[in-house]
């Protein structure tokens, strides 16, 4: 578009410019012409007075010299009255030229070697007709139209310049939106979701800039709804699984309770890996709008009204403490329930029936932590623990869970660490940063202050 434009533009121009610059150029051509035969009119104009009083040759050769074209001058005088012919100065024109401009009565030009001749008839006093020739040289006949020839050329190339200029810069304030188009359709396409499109130049390209991003926008919002699916499947399908799990366990010895042990085996691990096929097809990072989020508190205590359901099958001590007040955190509700499921359901997986549990959510300007403990056996290698969150899915787990709390903690910034708990097992800390900065070190803890106000949420342990 850019360069057709340029084109355009260039034979527009061009074609201007040859129109009224050759015009142009003939008639300073013509101009310079009528001045050399003005000029040569006004020479021969000179001498006529001397003419119409003289014909002595003497008189007529100093009023040819004081004339200033002795050189370039000459005078023809017919015979007459007693005396001869008389011709002053160098000859150029033909004598059939000089006896038709005689005949004629009117001033006439001819060619001659090197230039053209003024032929000017002026009457003697004894009614004879005498010619007066000027030599017009060719260099006075063309002085100053090769230098006004090239001022126009001059002009007129500085004019297809500028117009090509013109051309080009609108061709790129028209090209730059298009191109910004196709780089953001390539960007969306390649998974990055952020990617927008300035509103800006021609009418018709922002009208194409709105849509894309409207376009976008939608992309975005349909791929929010399929995490929000995979994040409800994960939550609905696995927390019953680890029930169900459990409960096999109590079924005792013998083929039937076998069978059905390696069925629910069977059936955690086909919907493990549904669950990891529908995370890992998900986009990178979709960002929060302004508003998003969900109260950390409220996630907190309906999920432990659930778990605490099998905690007491289980002779399970159990506590909740910081959820007293909102507390609001940068994600998805349905995406911390499927974190809290997956770290809970974890505890009910890997310690004894019996083992005390807490979770612990605590409040900053900053950040909110959320830590979930147990008083189990511990993890004796919390990097290899983390690493099996990554993906290697070794020892005995698949690492989904703390793959699912991990990708929740850094999508605002934050960080997932594993420790020794107070109650004597593991401690997860999910850190989940509120303004969106890079995560803090391990162990720092900011402005964060406890909420363990000395009052607990249906609790079954001490403080």
């Amino acid at each position: 578009m850019r360069w057709a434009l340029v084109k355009v533009c260039l034979a527009v121009t061009t074609m201007v410019v040859v129109a009224f610059a050759v015009p142009l150029g003939l008639v300073v051509k013509e101009m310079a012409r009528d001045r050399a035969f003005s000029n040569a009119e006004r020479e021969a104009a000179a001498v006529a007075p001397a003419l119409s009083i003289t014909t002595d040759r003497d008189k007529l050769e100093r009023v040819v010299a004081s004339a200033g074209a002795d050189s370039g001058m000459a005078v023809h005088l017919p015979a007459g009255a007693g005396r001869s012919a008389l011709d002053l100065g160098r000859q150029r024109a033909t004598g059939r030229d000089i006896q038709a401009v005689r005949k004629l009565g009117r001033a006439s030009t001819a060619t001659v070697a090197g230039g053209s001749t003024l032929l000017q008839p002026v009457a003697l006093g004894s009614g004879d007709i005498a010619v007066v020739e000027v030599y017009v040289p060719e260099s006075e006949v063309t002085n100053g139209v090769g230098t006004a020839w090239a001022v126009l050329a001059a002009v007129g190339l500085g004019l297809i310049l500028g117009s090509v200029a013109v051309a080009d810069r609108l061709g790129v304030r028209m090209v730059r939106p298009a191109q910004r188009l196709v780089r953001g359709a390539h960007e969306l396409g390649e998974g990055r979701l952020g990617a927008r499109v300035p509103e800006d130049g021609p009418t018709e390209l922002r009208l194409a800039a709105v849509a894309f991003n409207s376009m976008a926008d939608q992309v975005v919002q349909l791929l929010a709804n399929e995490r929000e699916l995979a994040a409800d499947l994960s939550h609905r399908l696995r927390t019953p699984l680890t029930v169900l799990r459990l409960n096999t366990a109590s079924l005792g010895a013998g083929p039937a309770a076998d069978q059905t042990r390696a069925a629910v085996a069977q059936l955690e691990r086909e919907v493990d890996t549904i669950i990891r096929t529908a995370r890992e097809a998900k986009p990178q990072t979709v960002a929060a709008g302004p508003g998003a989020g969900c109260d950390a508190a409220e996630v907190v205590r309906e999920r432990m009204e659930f778990w605490s359901a099998l905690a007491e099958d289980e002779g399970r001590k159990w506590r909740v403490a910081g959820v007293e007040r909102p507390v609001r955190i940068p994600v998805a509700r349905a995406d911390l329930a499927a974190s809290l499921d997956a770290l809970l359901g974890n505890v009910f997986r890997h310690t004894a029936e019996g083992t005390a549990f807490a979770v612990d959510v605590h409040n900053g300007e900053d950040a909110v932590i959320v830590l979930v403990s147990d008083a189990g056996p511990g993890i004796p290698d919390p990097d290899a623990a983390m690493a099996r969150g990554r993906g290697s899915g070794s020892a005995g787990s698949t690492g989904l869970g703390l793959d699912i709390v991990r990708r929740l903690a850094e999508s605002t910034g934050g960080d997932v660490r594993i420790g020794s708990s107070v109650l004597g097992g593991t401690e997860v800390r999910i850190w989940f940063q509120l303004d969106g900065r890079k995560p803090v070190g391990r162990g720092h803890r900011g402005s964060v202050r406890r909420r363990r106000s000395g009052k607990t949420v249906a609790t079954g342990l001490d403080h």
